[in-house]
């Protein structure tokens, strides 16, 4: 009976140990009890504004990753590993929704990290942070700089005081204008936290670029435009020097809606002085007449080389969502930001060696240096707390978007 028991022991401790020795290489090939790790893939996801009630959607960064990702596969992955792209959740442009989004992704779908999260009220970040999950993508609010986990393809967007914030918007519209001495800008936000603190950073992109300030609001409602908008526009029209419109009105504010009618409004009543966002540059603007017209003229300041411009880096870009998306990939703003943030995700992680683990990934990003001349210049730790400092701008002229400037680099300032 001794025996029998002491065989069946044995035999137990056997199988146990052809189990255990097939766990152990499994989570081997990917790092000891990573999530989305496999000895062949990464499992990736992300978190958009795919729809919203001002009709803001970052939705097409989706189509920009999955091309970038689908490039990646096709060469043989990071390290042998493909990537295993899940798509992303909407958020909705709702705290909560982003957050049950984001806890989804991490706890059901068991993904590595999330790529691309593009989202102006994001509410995964202090979960995303507490589980020590990395996230890429555009580091449009607050809640991206400082964190460990976090890292924006082209750096922190909104930096704290003190640290250091943008100045090629202000130095690139001055180049349009022929310079910026003796010219005013009025900037012009809603009430949101994103679009509040953007007030800050864009003046002093255009103050440290030789901008006087004709002042700035944020006293637009954040759910939806007004149906009057001549309180704000006689207001604007009056802000300069003598009572005078300034020379150039800068919108921080997220949504076609909202810009579309301030331009329309700002028109009407005479205003002639350069228009720019960060939003504008959007191919579904010229599908409507109305929107054509309010945007005509209006710089969009994009943060990559624009789809116009015949750089080889842009081909690429091209080439890879005409390829993931087909003949009806729509080439926008966002979907050049889930590229380029898929595209820094590729480097970390080939960086950080073929034992992916995400300690291992954080190490290797947390110390990183990238240059491409698709969207300039990206170096962690420095960009934790501060923009890359590059941008472009692109007018909206006769029904069809036109470079510029090209892409450049500026020196931050101390905000």
């Amino acid at each position: 009976m001794k025996t029998s028991t002491m065989l069946r022991t044995a035999a137990l401790a056997a199988v146990a140990t052809v189990l255990g020795a097939c766990a152990t290489g499994n989570e081997a090939s990917g790092g000891a009890g990573t999530a989305g790790v496999t000895g062949d893939s990464i499992k990736i996801g992300g978190v958009l504004t795919e729809t919203s009630a001002t009709g803001y959607s970052t939705g097409g960064a989706e189509l920009g990753a999955k091309a970038r990702f689908d490039r990646a596969n096709a060469e043989g992955g990071v390290h042998g590993r493909k990537i295993e792209f899940v798509g992303a959740e909407d958020d909705g442009m709702t705290p909560d929704k982003g957050a049950a989004a984001t806890r989804k992704l991490v706890q059901k779908e068991k993904v590595f990290a999330l790529v691309p999260v593009s989202a102006p009220q994001f509410g995964g970040a202090e979960f995303l942070e507490q589980q020590k999950v990395p996230w890429i993508g555009w580091a449009t609010g607050p809640f991206w700089c400082g964190k460990q986990s976090a890292f924006g393809f082209n750096g922190c967007l909104a930096p704290q005081p003190g640290q250091k914030t943008q100045t090629w918007w202000g130095h690139q519209v001055a180049a349009q204008l022929g310079g910026a001495e003796g010219r005013t800008v009025w900037i012009q936000a809603t009430d949101s936290t994103a679009s509040k603190y953007a007030i800050s950073t864009m003046s002093k992109s255009f103050t440290a670029a030789g901008f006087g300030m004709a002042g700035t609001s944020a006293a637009l409602p954040a759910q939806a435009p007004p149906q009057d908008w001549s309180p704000y526009v006689n207001k604007i029209m009056k802000s300069g020097p003598g009572g005078r419109a300034p020379d150039v009105l800068v919108s921080v504010m997220a949504g076609g809606k909202f810009n579309s009618g301030l331009y329309s409004a700002l028109k009407k009543a005479g205003f002639k002085g350069l228009i720019t966002d960060a939003t504008s540059y959007d191919p579904h603007v010229l599908r409507d007449p109305q929107t054509i017209a309010a945007l005509d003229g209006v710089f969009a300041a994009p943060q990559f080389e624009p789809y116009e411009s015949d750089i080889p880096e842009v081909a690429q870009m091209k080439a890879d969502l005409e390829k993931a998306g087909g003949a009806g990939a729509v080439l926008d703003l966002h979907a050049a930001t889930g590229y380029w943030s898929a595209e820094v995700f590729l480097k970390m992680a080939e960086k950080a060696g073929k034992d992916l683990t995400r300690e291992a990934f954080m190490k290797a990003a947390e110390a990183f240096s990238y240059q491409n001349k698709g969207f300039g210049r990206i170096e962690f730790p420095a960009a934790k707390t501060a923009s890359n400092g590059c941008g472009a701008l692109v007018k909206l002229e006769g029904g069809a978007f036109k470079v510029a400037q090209h892409l450049k680099c500026f020196d931050n300032t101390v905000l």
